[in-house]
């Protein structure tokens, strides 16, 4: 049994439970090839897909309750930074919005404007209930039904408000679907 501890330990046919290796069989053949004489064959999007899941630089649109939550996930307890995920202060720097909280009418086309200026690829997390489909406050008359109405969401996390486990959860399901679709092309 191989110790996972030692460097170069890790088979090399390892994946993740439950998912399928999507790759060219003349790749693979050059790399098990190649492998045994310490050099790596990939193809420029499989790397720039395996950087882009290492360094994913979120922005935080908190507008309620789970925002606090969100700000407990970058503190020492869950150190969100070590799956190389950092925060940042300007939309044009991030390439993931964590819509965090309820949605009002006045607030979706600010919603909009910041979604627009992060540069492709971009993704959106729906932190919590208000911003999944309005939560407690559904049948408001100023209440937006849900985030996904204004930007497209790519993960959905449910709570009221989401523990800060759960969230990370869905940054590592964000992860996981960037590295199984590519990054080049959404």
């Amino acid at each position: 049994m191989p110790s996972f501890t030692q460097p170069h330990s890790v088979p090399r046919n390892f994946q993740f439970p439950g998912e399928q290796r999507q790759g060219d069989p003349t790749m693979g053949t050059i790399n098990a090839e190649l492998a045994d004489k310490g050099f790596l064959v990939t193809s420029t999007d499989e790397l720039i897909t395996w950087a882009r899941t290492g360094s994913l630089m979120w922005m935080t649109f908190g507008l309620a309750c789970c925002a606090i939550e969100m700000m407990q996930m970058s503190m020492p307890r869950y150190d969100v930074e070590r799956f190389g995920v950092a925060p940042r202060g300007s939309p044009r720097q991030s390439d993931l919005m964590i819509v965090a909280g309820t949605l009002c009418n006045k607030m979706a086309p600010a919603l909009r404007k910041v979604y627009d200026q992060m540069p492709e690829p971009r993704y959106v997390i729906s932190m919590g209930s208000c911003a999944n489909g309005g939560g407690y406050y559904h049948y408001s008359y100023s209440v937006v039904r849900g985030c996904d109405r204004v930007v497209p969401v790519d993960i959905y996390v449910p709570g009221c408000p989401p523990t800060a486990e759960a969230l990370l959860y869905g940054i590592l399901l964000l992860q996981r679907k960037i590295r199984r679709n590519g990054s080049i092309e959404r």
